[in-house]
């Protein structure tokens, strides 16, 4: 299996970098949406989260990665011997076309018809368990897959029942999805699933640009060697993640933040308090990051775009794209 292109090596794109991060923070902020053109580097960058996630301690063996011998799930309860390792956060792709059997679980036809036995096979939401789940070109993922994932997403579990079995397990994972908006748009529901949307662009300036062939040139020239050179810039980021992670439970939120938040998104027409949450978890996972523990102005004006873009009324006597709305709402309520 080849090694991924390092995260801290990729050129650009701060805004979604910076999502996936406090995504990896804090997952109860939710999924990340990520919109744009083909050739941005969207699949890239996902795929090089994995290398730089802290590792989950997990039974060696178990399929749904539990952290302890004999919890939760069934199969680790059946075993009478294991031992609890450190393992890579998982980060699952889940291509399109996969089959409703391949996502959720499914029974294993082969011991089934050798020895009569009804044993579970399971799926790739087992997999994704407290880690990530990635899927490209979201936006034209069939609806019944969406309705699973949406099931999945709210209970935070998986319930199968096929030929008699009846096999629930643990399915907490981080959503991340990508597309291109004009090969169609999302359902509204599990659009609404995602805590941050983002927007990837080409980047238009040359030596950028540049930048970026030249990285990507020597990677696949000399991989071990490119791989090496970044290592130390990957260990730091990853230490700061961690940090943040302990950090988090320290960091305060004000009344008079909280305030603000609940005005914006009144201002901007968002439906339902998700917004504010957002918001909240968002902005504290940043100030976290960011070694603060309260959350300020400038920490809520750097996450606003990304935690509310997606939650806007459409307004027909509006024609101002969400971002424009966003920001003159923010510099009219942040910077009163």
């Amino acid at each position: 299996m080849r090694d991924t292109f390092p995260f801290t090596a990729i050129v650009g794109q701060h805004e979604m970098k910076q999502a996936l991060i406090l995504a990896a923070i804090d997952s109860s902020i939710g999924g990340v949406l990520v919109l744009g053109d083909r050739g941005t580097g969207k699949s890239t960058i996902v795929r090089s989260l994995a290398s730089l996630l802290p590792k989950i301690r997990a039974e060696e063996n178990c399929p749904y990665n539990c952290p302890k011998i004999n919890n939760q799930c069934d199969f680790c309860k059946k075993k009478q011997e294991g031992k609890v390792v450190q393992k890579t956060s998982p980060v699952v792709d889940l291509p399109l076309g996969s089959t409703e059997d391949r996502v959720v679980g499914s029974l294993d036809i082969e011991a089934a018809l050798k020895n009569g036995e009804k044993n579970f096979e399971p799926g790739l939401l087992a997999r994704a368990n407290r880690g990530f789940l990635y899927i490209d070109e979201v936006n034209l993922l069939e609806d019944h897959i969406v309705d699973l994932l949406l099931d999945a997403a709210a209970s935070g579990e998986n319930l199968v029942e096929r030929e008699g079995m009846s096999i629930r397990h643990q399915s907490k994972f981080v959503l991340i999805g990508s597309g291109n908006p004009e090969e169609g748009e999302l359902r509204p529901q599990l659009l609404d699933r995602f805590g941050l949307s983002v927007e990837v662009k080409s980047p238009e300036d040359i030596d950028e640009r540049i930048e970026v062939v030249k990285r990507r040139d020597e990677y696949e020239v000399n991989p071990k060697k490119f791989l090496r050179n970044w290592l130390p810039e990957e260990k730091k980021l990853r230490e700061k993640i961690l940090l943040a992670r302990k950090l988090i439970k320290t960091v305060t939120i004000s009344d008079q933040i909280l305030k603000k938040c609940a005005t914006l998104c009144v201002e901007i027409g968002a439906d339902g308090l998700r917004g504010e949450l957002t918001l909240l978890r968002t902005a504290r996972a940043y100030a976290a990051f960011n070694g603060r523990r309260e959350v300020e102005e400038n920490h809520l004006q750097e996450i606003c775009l990304p935690a509310l873009r997606h939650r806007l009324r459409k307004n027909p006597l509006d024609e101002a794209g969400s971002d424009v709305r966003i920001s003159r709402a923010v510099a009219g309520i942040l910077n009163s």
